[in-house]
């Protein structure tokens, strides 16, 4: 049987009020996530905590400095050509504006509009945890 590449993946809710951040992925070859929505954030690196991957993450995608705060749960989900173990953090973001070095689009949105995006899988399975 193949082994499946798996992923340990962080993500940032950043809140802003009665807001969350969602950022539009870029086009990839794997349709099921291209130009989707998630949360920002990223793979942890060998060795790295996760709190130090979501701030470097955020940091290399955004050029924006976040303060991570609790942890709000885990969800595990299985792409057609990965898995992912995806951790959420609620996050505060920094005093400068973000940059969108890595993404399509970004938005600020209530719990009530995130429903309406068409989101990763991994990602909406956070959308529970909200």
């Amino acid at each position: 049987m193949e082994k499946r590449n798996h992923y340990h993946v962080v993500a940032a809710i950043v809140t802003d009020g009665d807001k969350y951040l969602c950022m539009q992925r870029c086009r990839s070859s794997h349709d099921y996530i291209s130009e989707h929505w998630e949360f920002p954030g990223g793979k942890v690196e060998e060795g790295e905590s996760e709190h130090h991957a979501l701030v470097r993450e955020i940091r290399e995608e955004m050029d924006w400095d976040i303060y991570v705060g609790r942890r709000l749960g885990t969800v595990v989900h299985s792409y057609p050509d990965f898995d992912i173990t995806l951790t959420a953090y609620l996050c505060k973001g920094g005093d400068a504006p973000f940059k969108l070095l890595d993404h399509l689009d970004s938005k600020w949105l209530t719990r009530e509009q995130l429903e309406k995006l068409n989101w990763t899988e991994g990602d909406r399975k956070l959308l529970q945890l909200l």
